[in-house]
């Protein structure tokens, strides 16, 4: 079993306090506001198909993408209903039918390494969206990464699985992660091991990658409707397609 496939099966219970019905309500609030009612969502990088389910649950038609075979079994085990999951790079793909709302949750855009890959990311959401179709998407920021991430390590102790995950502060803006689960096999423990890295740029860094692309609606702090602050640790970005 790989340690991807690991990070995959438990990737739901390490996220338990992500409160995904907040989160997605949150989003679809945005699209009824903006948006032209029900219609077709991408979930971009959804991962385990958490956000998925939430859309469909709300009456979206929902395509799943991502690269991890692992993340899309474990969401196509779920049998959500009118979403589709296919196996796609985020800065690589075309969709064979344009959809109406694009989302992209948890931080999956930091896992991009540089701003040309930010870029190539918004030209494939620009190209699958209808005109005037929103994307929403979420962002870990440079003030987390220096101060919660950082060199920061954590601990998760459950009846089956123990899980050391370490923080490695790279530069101001890149944080290694580095896991290390220890799986309960009846016996004793298989060790598994996954790192990655996770890259967070300014608010301008940003806008420089989409402006001519995207309109802003709004930038606002985690879960809310007030702008960004000094110490947000997240920020979603509200964007229409020009």
């Amino acid at each position: 079993m790989s340690s991807y496939n690991i990070f995959a099966q438990f990737y739901d219970r390490l996220t338990e306090n992500a409160d995904y019905q907040v989160r997605s309500s949150y989003i679809s609030n945005f699209f009824s506001q903006y948006g032209r009612g029900k219609g077709t969502v991408l979930d971009l990088a959804c991962g385990t198909g958490s956000v998925a389910k939430q859309l469909s649950d709300a009456g979206y038609n929902v395509i799943g993408i991502d690269l991890s075979e692992d993340m899309l079994t474990v969401a196509s085990g779920k049998r959500i209903e009118n979403a589709v999951f296919i196996k796609a790079d985020m800065t690589d793909f075309l969709l064979p039918e344009k959809v109406d709302y694009c989302v992209c949750s948890l931080d999956s855009l930091n896992h991009l390494d540089s701003l040309s890959e930010w870029r190539n990311c918004f030209e494939c959401v620009f190209d699958s969206l209808t005109k005037g179709g929103l994307f929403v998407f979420d962002v870990n920021t440079i003030y987390k990464h220096n101060e919660i991430l950082a060199d920061n390590a954590f601990l998760f102790d459950e009846e089956d699985f123990f899980l050391a995950w370490d923080n490695e502060l790279l530069k101001k803006n890149k944080v290694r992660i580095l896991l290390d689960f220890f799986v309960y096999n009846g016996v004793n423990y298989d060790r598994f091991s996954e790192e990655f890295i996770e890259t967070a740029y300014s608010i301008e860094e940003i806008i420089s990658a989409f402006s001519d692309l995207f309109d802003i609606i709004g930038i606002y702090n985690e879960l809310s409707l007030e702008p960004p602050r000094e110490d947000s640790e997240r920020l979603y970005f509200v964007l229409r397609k020009k």
